[in-house]
């Protein structure tokens, strides 16, 4: 099969409906010659449902990330699926969580705060070290990031959280470099997603981008974020790591 991920295998998370920008990362990476093998968290079933509406079904493996145990069993299910000395050559991490506290910046406690850093952050790097077992070639992280530049309305903690997922992704690309793995982030506009619900007032940030991106902003079409991480994900970009990719309108550069 032909394609700029052609030959490729790729580990998707994040996938829970056909709205995530993980689903259409993951059809559009079969759709160019990559085989895809997802994770789950919580309603497996779910997400092996989702599965079946990519162009070619595909495996789930159940991924809580913060589950040290399922961290490090991950490499050997990896393995189940696609064999013994068959490893990874991407991974995408589209895995982001904040309790509603976290979405109160002056109220926030430390448990809601350190939950959204620890599943938001800290599991770019966990989920990396994790698969570096069956990525003995190096390969390429793309994670989803939305813009940590600014103050966002509402967002609050997790804009504290994404912060330190584009630091995070700095780092294991400085540390990762020595082993071909390059790690880059998609900073994505507002989808109408499952994640984008449980976010109080995410009307009032996603209406920034009606406004504000001069090329235009679909808040229910995720695929050009989707075409962002597998672009990242092809050799297409040999010798970029620690970067963010703006895929957002433009807005990330609009002034005042």
């Amino acid at each position: 099969m032909s394609g700029i991920l052609a030959g490729k295998r790729i580990l998707v998370t994040g996938v829970i409906t056909e709205s995530s920008i993980a689903f259409h990362a993951a059809k559009l990476a079969q759709e160019e010659g990559a085989e895809v093998i997802l994770t789950g968290f919580g309603r497996v079933s779910l997400v092996e449902r989702i599965a079946k509406r990519l162009p070619k079904p595909a495996p789930v493996i159940e991924l809580d990330v913060q589950n040290q145990e399922h961290l490090d069993g991950l490499a050997d299910k990896v393995r189940e699926h696609l064999g013994e000395g068959v490893g990874l050559d991407g991974v995408v991490h589209s895995i982001a969580f904040g309790p509603q506290g976290a979405f109160n910046f002056l109220e926030g406690s430390w448990e809601d705060v350190g939950t959204a850093v620890h599943v938001s952050a800290y599991s770019l790097k966990a989920l990396t070290m994790a698969c570096l077992p069956v990525m003995p070639r190096g390969g390429s992280i793309v994670g989803l990031t939305f813009d940590a530049q600014f103050a966002w309305p509402k967002y609050d903690w997790m804009g504290v959280a994404k912060a330190a997922l584009e630091s995070t992704s700095r780092y294991l690309a400085r540390d990762l470099g020595e082993k071909n793995v390059r790690c880059n982030l998609v900073s994505a506009g507002p989808i109408k997603s499952m994640a984008a619900k449980s976010i109080p007032g995410f009307e009032e940030l996603a209406d920034v981008w009606n406004h504000r991106a001069p090329i235009g902003w679909d808040l229910t079409d995720p695929e050009p974020a989707g075409r962002g991480v597998v672009a990242l994900l092809s050799d297409w970009f040999p010798r970029t790591t620690g970067e963010i990719v703006h895929v957002d309108g433009g807005v990330h550069m609009m002034g005042a």
